[in-house]
């Protein structure tokens, strides 16, 4: 009950303050709601919404670090000795461009704040990540430098993110994305994404087909996601 309402109490309060942050600079903020909130082609809230919000800190440099949250419960529905109802990522990186490519460069770290009884592994998570971008084309490159969400042994799982992004006219931005899982003692698998998202009223709304190639796996099928946005 005390990591849900500490989710609770967090989403909120980015909602609440970020508008302070508004013209701060290099400070950003971001708060959002999703029908679904999907991770790598796997529902993490068992098709159930989820509050989402973070913090961002850009300097001129390229340097840059952020804050993000969300609630989850794909841990304490696989278990019920586990007590965990939120995500938070912690990650900061360097960004520039080189002639007309785009790279990015940092660490990510997800933490997931609860209760693990043992022998269950941790599922927090630090990744390492290079990123490319050209034009409407993307694609990022994530190592696991330790266990990869609490699978036994599965340090040094990568994950292979392809996408594109195109602004076909009136403010309508379709996006595809294609996504490779190696995770060490595991099977891989193939998820992707096909959606269009509108700015309408100072917020980002969006639609977006989610899928995956993983057999009798009810929250990696097939389904659709609403989300609606806004960054301050």
């Amino acid at each position: 009950m005390r990591t849900k309402l500490l989710a609770t109490g967090l989403l909120a309060a980015l909602a609440a303050t970020s508008a302070a942050h508004a013209g701060d600079g290099p400070f950003t903020a971001n708060v959002g709601l999703v029908s679904d909130y999907a991770y790598r082609g796997w529902s993490q809230t068992d098709e159930r919404p989820a509050l989402q919000g973070g913090f961002d800190y850009a300097h001129d440099s390229g340097l840059y670090a952020g804050v993000w949250g969300s609630n989850v419960s794909w841990l304490a529905d696989g278990n019920t000795d586990v007590s965990n109802s939120l995500e938070l990522d912690l990650y900061g990186g360097y960004k520039g461009t080189l002639g007309a490519i785009g790279y990015d460069v940092g660490l990510l770290q997800y933490y997931y704040p609860g209760s693990y009884p043992k022998p269950y592994n941790s599922p927090n998570t630090l990744e390492g990540y290079v990123g490319l971008s050209w034009e409407f084309l993307s694609f990022k490159y994530s190592y696991a430098f330790t266990d990869l969400f609490g699978y036994d042994k599965s340090d040094g799982s990568q994950y292979y993110d392809l996408g594109a992004a195109v602004d076909v006219g009136s403010g309508f931005i379709l996006a595809a994305h294609v996504g490779y899982s190696d995770i060490k003692g595991q099977d891989d698998y193939t998820d992707w994404k096909l959606g269009v998202t509108k700015e309408f009223g100072g917020f980002n709304f969006g639609l977006h087909y989610v899928d995956t190639d993983v057999d009798n796996a009810d929250l990696a099928d097939e389904r659709v996601i609403l989300s609606v946005a806004k960054s301050f």
